[in-house]
C-alpha cells in the first residue's frame, strides 16, 4: 500500500512540475496584444472570444473552473457527490502552420451516502494534447493527439488507481452564431497494481453552441466502459454569458444535466457551473 501511494504522489508531483514548466516555458514567449485590445470595439472583442471559447482547441488561454454537483445515486438513491475541476487550457505555437494545444482536468472530489464514510481527496488527472492546423480546412476544425489519465487520485474509490493512455481527437465546424463539434478519447490502462481493474473506456463529448455574447449549450459527456459493457450518458443543457471586469474578460455558465443511461448506483441528475478566466495570447 505505501509504494501505491508513493506512485501516485510521485506521479502527481511529475504532473505538477511538468505543468509549471509548460506554463511558464508559454508566458516567456507569448505576450498579450494590449493594442488590440484597445483598438477594437468592446462588443468585437466579446464576440471573438466567444467564439474562440466555444472552440476546444482555439488559440486562447483559458482557465475554466468548473463546479459540479451530482445526486440521486448510491443505495436507495441517497447518494450525493461534488467534483470541483481546475481544467486550463493552453496553445503553443510549434509553426507557421501548427498549434499544440494543452488541455488539463485536476478534480477535487467528495462523496457521500456511496460508502460508510464520506469521502474527499484529488481524483484521476487527465493530460491531453492536440496538434492542430492553424488553418481550417474547408470550415473544419480539428486535433488529435495522445490522451494521458495519471493515477492521482488520493483514496481508493475516487480514481482509477492505473496509469492510462490512448488517443484523442476533437472535430468541429463554426457557421455564424452555431458551433458544433465533437472531442472524443479512449483510455487503456497500462500500468497499476494488480488488485485494480483494468480499464478500457471511450469518451465521447458532442457539444452545440448557439450564441455569442450570450449563448446556448447542449452536450454530453458519455463514457462506454468496453470492460462491463456498459454505458453512461448525461445530456447537458447550459446557458453562458460573457463579462468583463476592468480589462479581464470572463465567461459565466450555469445548467443542468439528467443521467438517461447509467450504471446502478451512478447519480441521475447534476447541476454545473462554470467560470472561465480568458487570456487572448498575442499572435
Amino acid at each position: 500500500m505505501k509504494k501505491i501511494q508513493t506512485y501516485r504522489k510521485e506521479t502527481f508531483i511529475y504532473f505538477l512540475i511538468a505543468f509549471i514548466l509548460c506554463t511558464n516555458s508559454h508566458a516567456q514567449t507569448t505576450a498579450y496584444d494590449t493594442t488590440k485590445v484597445t483598438q477594437n470595439p468592446p462588443e468585437e472583442k466579446a464576440t471573438n472570444l466567444a467564439k474562440q471559447l466555444a472552440n476546444p482547441i482555439s488559440s486562447l488561454i483559458s482557465v475554466p473552473m468548473q463546479f459540479n454537483a451530482r445526486w440521486k445515486g448510491g443505495i436507495d438513491n441517497k447518494g450525493f457527490s461534488t467534483a470541483t475541476n481546475f481544467q486550463p487550457v493552453i496553445p503553443f505555437s510549434i509553426s507557421k502552420d501548427w498549434n499544440l494545444i494543452m488541455r488539463v482536468i485536476v478534480p477535487v472530489i467528495s462523496t457521500s451516502k456511496y460508502t460508510p464514510d464520506t469521502k474527499f481527496g484529488l481524483g484521476d488527472i487527465v493530460h491531453s494534447f492536440f496538434l492542430s492546423p492553424k488553418k481550417a480546412a474547408h470550415g473544419i476544425v480539428w486535433g488529435a493527439g495522445p490522451v494521458i489519465l495519471w493515477p492521482s487520485a488520493t483514496d481508493r474509490s475516487l480514481g482509477q488507481g492505473k496509469l492510462g493512455v490512448g488517443p484523442t481527437a476533437v472535430g468541429l465546424t463554426q457557421q455564424g452564431k452555431l458551433t458544433a463539434g465533437l472531442l472524443a478519447n479512449h483510455v487503456w490502462s497500462v500500468v497499476g497494481p494488480g488488485t485494480r481493474e483494468n480499464t478500457s473506456a471511450t469518451f465521447l463529448q458532442p457539444f452545440f453552441v448557439y450564441g455569442q455574447s450570450t449563448a446556448v449549450i447542449l452536450s454530453s459527456e458519455s463514457t462506454y466502459n468496453w470492460k462491463r459493457s456498459q454505458w453512461t450518458v448525461p445530456i447537458y443543457l447550459a446557458g453562458r454569458k460573457m463579462l468583463k471586469i476592468g480589462s479581464t474578460h470572463f465567461s459565466a455558465d450555469l445548467g443542468g444535466g439528467y443521467y438517461v443511461e447509467r450504471p446502478d448506483y451512478a447519480p441521475k441528475w447534476a447541476l454545473r457551473t462554470t467560470m472561465t478566466l480568458l487570456l487572448p495570447k498575442k499572435k
